[in-house]
């Protein structure tokens, strides 16, 4: 889901005063809002999305928003501490270097940098008692960085990955995509048109295949139904049962994935 441009939002801080202490918030005025809907952003905390004042009711909706957040206080705290750690993780990681630790396929692998690979640069993954590992072999004439060699790895990694669900699923689900990319978006895993054209994050490779699985299924999905009524999600579900605990999974772990190689 992408974010609101300036152009079609409008947002303001706020502050409610709750039982548990001051919460703050961003207020988000949307035309595209039909009511109101919290949401919790990695980076901004609080975001409360509204209609716009010029719709009915909506003009001065304070009342109604210290309600619905006084409501769901303990939900929010306890989101806001998760999105909190994801913070702290981030901040201690140390990139690209020989011993750091790399999500690949949702499971932590240590990166070992070793010089002396003959014409270009390799990645291979290697498995040990000390756990598994991804080993970048550098090769003296690839001018590349370590982080653009192990990035156009993963790229290929998450190129076979996706292409291997969208032959499983596409089939079942009547679907034929038209063109698939791979980019590296902020705001979204995934994207649909309505001429069939795909889009995927690359950084999904980083997750567990279930969670790569499920997006490809949700897209894929949206060639058939677009938007998220009842019937896209009953449609998922034929593929993905779980695809909440799969979606919940990417939401908590956003931060830890886009961060990775900078």
């Amino acid at each position: 889901m992408t974010a609101p441009s300036p152009r079609l939002a409008a947002e303001t801080d706020a502050v409610a005063v709750l039982p548990g202490g001051p919460l703050p918030y961003v207020i988000r005025r949307s035309p595209r809002a039909r009511r109101l809907r919290v949401t919790i952003d990695p980076r901004r905390g609080i975001v409360v999305s509204l209609p716009t004042s010029d719709r009915r009711g909506w003009r001065r909706p304070d009342g109604v928003v210290e309600a619905f957040l006084a409501e769901r206080e303990t939900w929010i705290r306890r989101h806001l501490e998760r999105a909190a750690a994801a913070r702290s993780r981030v901040a201690s990681a140390d990139g690209v270097r020989d011993g750091a630790t790399l999500r690949f396929r949702g499971e932590p692998h240590r990166l070992r940098l070793v010089n002396g690979a003959v014409g270009r640069s390799v990645v291979l993954r290697e498995g040990g008692a000390a756990g598994d590992e991804l080993v970048v072999g550098l090769a003296a004439r690839d001018r590349r960085a370590p982080e653009r060699v192990l990035r156009d790895w993963l790229v290929e990694r998450a190129r076979a990955a996706i292409d291997h669900e969208i032959a499983r699923h596409a089939g079942p689900l009547g679907v034929a995509p038209t063109a698939v990319t791979l980019r590296d978006p902020r705001t979204r895993w995934g994207s649909a048109t309505r001429k069939g054209r795909l889009s995927f994050s690359w950084r999904l490779v980083l997750a567990p295949p279930d969670a790569l699985e499920t997006v490809v299924v949700h897209e894929l999905a949206h060639l058939r139904v677009f938007g998220h009524g009842p019937t896209f999600w009953d449609l998922v579900a034929t593929r993905r049962p779980d695809h909440r605990v799969w979606r919940r999974w990417l939401r908590e772990h956003s931060l830890e994935l886009h961060a990775a190689l900078g």
